[in-house]
């Protein structure tokens, strides 16, 4: 009797949980939403290719001193819903040798087959890796309004950032 009953129980979670799944999509995904399809953010911008390191280097000064950056920046979402943004950037930064080699001291990155997902404006400028990545790096360029990940190819001396922030 008693297994009977948890049976029970287990298939009135289980049609309760499906009900609200459906309920779900029904009432907000189906409606106009453009991110509907994929239930991911969608990246808007300019498309504009940067180069000026002054608002990566204000946003994320453990990048210390680098040779150069190409990068893209936007929003997160629709411009026509109004509310708070959040906002994307994503860097490919080349760095000079001491200071990939002291990322790769201080935070000890690894190889893990991890590859950064970045705007299709930044593709190109991408490194063929391997790229090292970890918790620790990630944390290096992360803080209070920016959350980044770092993907670091020591061969080219690049570092890969994609980071989202308010």
């Amino acid at each position: 009797m008693l297994a009977l009953a948890s049976v029970a129980a287990v298939l009135v979670v289980l049609v309760v949980g499906a009900v609200a799944v459906v309920g779900y999509r029904v009432l907000v995904v189906e409606e106009d939403e453009p991110m509907a399809s994929t239930g991911a953010a969608v990246k808007s911008g300019t498309g504009e290719l940067r180069t000026d390191l002054d608002p990566l280097l204000s946003r994320f000064p453990a990048l210390g001193a680098p040779e150069g950056a190409r990068w893209m920046s936007g929003t997160y979402g629709r411009a026509d819903v109004p509310g708070p943004s959040t906002y994307w950037i994503d860097a490919v930064v080349t760095l000079p040798a001491d200071r990939v080699t002291g990322l790769v001291s201080a935070h000890q990155p690894a190889a893990e087959g991890r590859e950064p997902s970045v705007a299709d404006g930044l593709r190109d400028a991408l490194p063929p890796g391997p790229f090292l990545t970890g918790e620790a790096l990630t944390s290096a360029f992360s803080h209070d309004r920016w959350r980044a990940t770092a993907y670091l190819d020591v061969g080219t001396g690049t570092l890969v950032l994609t980071a989202t922030g308010t």
